[in-house]
């Protein structure tokens, strides 16, 4: 190998440790995040570092953000996209079979649900109610209950949101506490 070739490829070295160090640990605590492993991680980290390697290489080609943002961006939708192929692409057999039968006959207590919902109040309830079990468009919820327009009123949905979540994670609640 000639002079060049050392320092190109010393250079990319640099470039790929410098990369990792920056971005690896956002694009593992996302996967963490939704299910995946650190092998997981490492891998659709790679494939959208060699994205990015040849997108940024390529004469063409512009990219419109910073290094670290592209990577990133790149990997949430490499996993995003392997998550769904993954959760169609997966054999049945008896027993799975079994098991999502067993799994939709045991359906969410309502009750257990509407108590949950109930702790974010009586005007939350209502407006959650006409968005989500009545479907009203955002532009009528925000006439029925005053507000000065969409944006308040989605601000005030995303609230009501957030008390039953804050809830439901004080008390270390799962899925399974919400079977009959």
């Amino acid at each position: 190998m000639d002079a060049v070739n050392l320092e190109e490829q010393a250079a990319r070295q640099q470039l790929f440790t410098t990369l990792y160090q920056k971005v690896f640990p956002a694009v593992a605590k996302y996967v963490s995040k939704c299910g995946g492993s650190f092998d997981e991680a490492k891998d659709v980290f790679q494939d959208a570092l060699i994205s990015y390697y040849e997108k940024s290489h390529t004469a063409d080609v512009t990219i419109n953000s910073s290094e670290g943002a592209y990577i990133y961006g790149t990997a949430r939708y490499l996993w995003i996209k392997r998550y769904k192929q993954g959760s169609q692409t997966k054999q049945l057999d008896d027993s799975s079979a079994y098991s999502i039968i067993a799994e939709t006959e045991a359906a969410p207590s309502e009750d257990k649900l509407l108590h949950f919902l109930e702790t974010a109040g009586k005007r939350c309830m209502e407006l959650l109610r006409s968005f989500y079990y009545d479907n009203l468009p955002m532009t009528r919820v925000a006439q029925l209950f005053g507000f000065s327009g969409v944006r308040s009123a989605t601000v005030q949905k995303y609230k009501c949101i957030e008390k039953v979540r804050d809830t439901v994670k004080q008390k270390a609640l799962t899925y399974e506490d919400f079977l009959e």
